[in-house]
């Protein structure tokens, strides 16, 4: 497996590890499938990326990790703290790949001088708790009852890791 940053020609291989869990519905708050041009913009390559981590094996995107600087008016974050994102392909769970994206988006966040990592989880999302506390995170917050796009309100666990 390869661990590497994303490169633009990556985004419809990353549509197709999210859109599935998009379209199971439970892991994310994405409602609406992802293009390619919307993934560069979302993931990829937005104005506050600090890295893009690809797991890769055979020339297949086995997931990705986004980490971006927290920039949100509505949602503020001490300064130095960024946002993670992560994505396992269906049926590659269990195998340590997000463990080794995150060695990566580590690695980048630290050279990047970022302080604290938030991630934000639908606390119905009981893999993805496991998986960022697996990586030594810990809760900090909760979101009760944030609305989905569908209206539908769902808690939400937010869990730090401090550098």
């Amino acid at each position: 497996m390869e661990i590497r940053d994303a490169r633009p020609g990556d985004a419809k291989a990353l549509c197709a590890v999210i859109n599935p869990h998009i379209a199971a519905g439970g892991s994310t708050a994405h409602r609406r499938p992802f293009d390619a041009a919307w993934m560069l913009e979302h993931y990829v390559a937005p104005p506050q990326i600090v890295c893009c981590t690809v797991a890769e094996e055979a020339g297949r995107v086995l997931g990705f990790q986004s980490l971006v600087l927290a920039d949100d008016p509505d949602d503020p974050l001490p300064e130095g703290w960024a946002v993670i994102a992560s994505f396992v392909a269906e049926g590659q769970g269990g195998r340590g790949i997000g463990r080794a994206m995150f060695e990566h988006t580590g690695a980048a966040a630290r050279a990047a001088g970022v302080t604290a990592i938030d991630a934000t989880i639908r606390a119905d999302n009981a893999a993805g708790l496991r998986y960022y506390a697996g990586l030594g995170f810990t809760d900090w917050d909760r979101l009760v009852g944030v609305p989905l796009g569908d209206g539908r309100p769902v808690d939400r666990i937010r869990k730090k890791f401090v550098f």
